[in-house]
């Protein structure tokens, strides 16, 4: 007896039609499966095997073919558990094959039939809606999560016998519901907040210009001071997510196994802040399949680097490809996938090896050389991806002790982050590939960055002068027409150019 079943398997960030076909046919008894499944689904076997009999179902010793179509794709997870066990029982006529068919399945069971949740539910929805079904069967702690998708009803299943029952018309399920607007304002709060943060002034206006332009931002200043307080607020800052960033953010979580049962869709823009010990492979995405790696999981959101010149310099070059491009591409013999990778890059460094050349109280006993050589542990080509660059000094210990004064809200810097990206967008609405300044390419600079006489005899002279580099023209440029849509003006003045000949520190000091 045959049977078939549908689900949807994970491949890159979205997800494929899988057709799991179930024979059962006389002779000894064997469970093979076949169709490129990996040891997760391999092992399927036994717990369908072990949940059919521990829910009361009759398991006969028969030789049991299962079949994942298409056979030339990799499967991978526990998630095919649950349809290859309905398939089964299809095939033994236990369960309405003609409903079975209409609804796409997914869930992984334990021994006594109960089905567990699983990675990777919001693409496989996606994808279920995509072929064509109007309903799905996922575990209940998955259920949040697939009603995030709009025209397709999502069943919560919490055992096998519920599933059989109610594709049996024996039991009847009501599809769960989210209210998208519920959950933003549920979800969408961040716990820091730059009203904590004293002092600092410079520092927090060229991390506004940051979120502003979408600039990568790297912080120089003595221990204490401030950095990663800093950094851990620039989420609170940038722009409101949209629904589509919201959901292509969650996707590359939910595949990662990084989504909230409670929270079901992430509402903030994420913060990742891997450690300095970190692997290539960790950072950019990889292994045997390919998952997304920081730089995808910070997508739409902030990576910060803390301690930049203390990670591999292995690990800061494969950041130079998704700076640029926005996107991972990685290659395997079997399989080529991309993940997204459109980040604010925000580090943090000392300005010596002790640390302690900038600070006022503390004496410094690193040499130039020690700190020219801890310094260069950062490429010119990294650097060159690196808009801002704002030195960061020790906070004085009165502005520590005011008790009158207290930081500006990060919903109020927000709000003026919003009409500046406003500004961008109209401006760049015919080019959908420049979503804000930073990203600007040398065509586009000529044609929406128009210097005043005044501004353009600035720059030269300051090229000439403070021995910037060439690298620096363009990005200095750039700054400028993000600190010009925060002022509200069109034009690039002679004013916007001298704040941001001011965040090229390590240009002046490194030429």
């Amino acid at each position: 007896m045959l049977a078939k079943a549908f689900s949807q398997a994970v491949y890159g960030i979205d997800a494929f039609l899988v057709e799991v076909e179930v024979d059962v046919s006389p002779g000894e008894y064997v469970f093979g499966i076949v169709g490129l499944p990996d040891a997760a689904v391999k092992e399927s076997k036994d717990r369908v095997r072990a949940a059919l009999q521990n829910s009361g179902f009759y398991c006969p010793s028969r030789r049991v073919t299962v079949n994942l179509a298409p056979a030339d794709m990799r499967k991978e997870g526990p998630s095919l558990d649950l349809p290859i066990a309905l398939a089964l029982l299809g095939a033994l006529e236990r369960v309405n094959t003609q409903r079975l068919s209409e609804v796409c399945v997914i869930g992984e069971l334990s021994l006594d039939g109960g089905v567990k949740g699983v990675a990777g539910v919001l693409p496989i929805t996606l994808g279920a809606k995509a072929s064509g079904y109007k309903a799905i069967l996922v575990p209940e702690d998955n259920a949040a999560e697939a009603a995030v998708v709009e025209n397709i009803d999502v069943y919560p299943i919490n055992s096998l016998a519920t599933a059989v029952n109610f594709l049996n018309g024996q039991i009847g399920l009501t599809p769960y519901r989210v209210d998208m607007n519920e959950v933003f304002r549920r979800n969408g709060h961040y716990h820091a907040d730059f009203v904590d943060v004293k002092g600092q002034e410079a520092a927090k206006r060229a991390l506004e210009i940051a979120a502003a332009g979408g600039h990568n931002v790297l912080m120089i200043g003595p221990p204490g001071s401030g950095k990663t307080m800093l950094a851990k607020r620039l989420p609170s800052i940038l722009p409101d997510m949209t629904i589509d960033e919201s959901i292509e953010t969650t996707k590359i979580h939910s595949i990662a196994g990084l989504v909230n049962v409670r929270e079901s869709l992430v509402a903030t823009r994420p913060f990742r802040s891997p450690h300095h010990t970190i692997s290539n492979i960790a950072m950019i995405g990889g292994g045997g399949i390919p998952r997304p790696g920081e730089v995808s999981l910070a997508h739409n959101g902030v990576l910060f680097l803390d301690e930049m010149p203390e990670f591999q310099r292995t690990v800061l070059e494969v950041l130079r490809q998704p700076l640029e491009d926005g996107v991972v591409n990685i290659s395997r013999a079997s399989m080529s996938l991309s993940f997204p990778a459109r980040f604010i890059l925000c580090g943090s460094m000392n300005p010596c090896p002790c640390g302690y050349s900038t600070d006022p109280v503390r004496v410094c006993k690193c040499s130039p050389q020690q700190i020219q050589k801890y310094r260069s542990r950062l490429s010119g080509p990294l650097l060159d991806r690196i808009d801002i660059h704002i030195e960061v000094p020790a906070v004085q210990v009165t502005e520590l002790a005011r008790r009158d004064r207290s930081g500006e809200p990060s919903e109020v810097i927000r709000q003026r982050v919003n009409a500046a990206r406003m500004r961008q967008r109209m401006r760049y609405a015919d080019l959908p590939h420049i979503h804000c300044n930073a990203h600007l390419g040398t065509r586009e600079l000529k044609k929406f960055c128009r210097l005043s006489d005044e501004a353009q005899n600035m720059l030269v002279t300051a090229l000439r002068t403070l021995g910037l580099s060439a690298r620096a023209f363009d990005r200095i440029i750039k700054v400028a027409r993000t600190i010009a849509d925060l002022g509200e003006s069109d034009t690039i003045e002679s004013v916007h150019i001298a704040e941001a000949i001011g965040y090229r520190s390590l240009d002046r000091a490194m030429p």
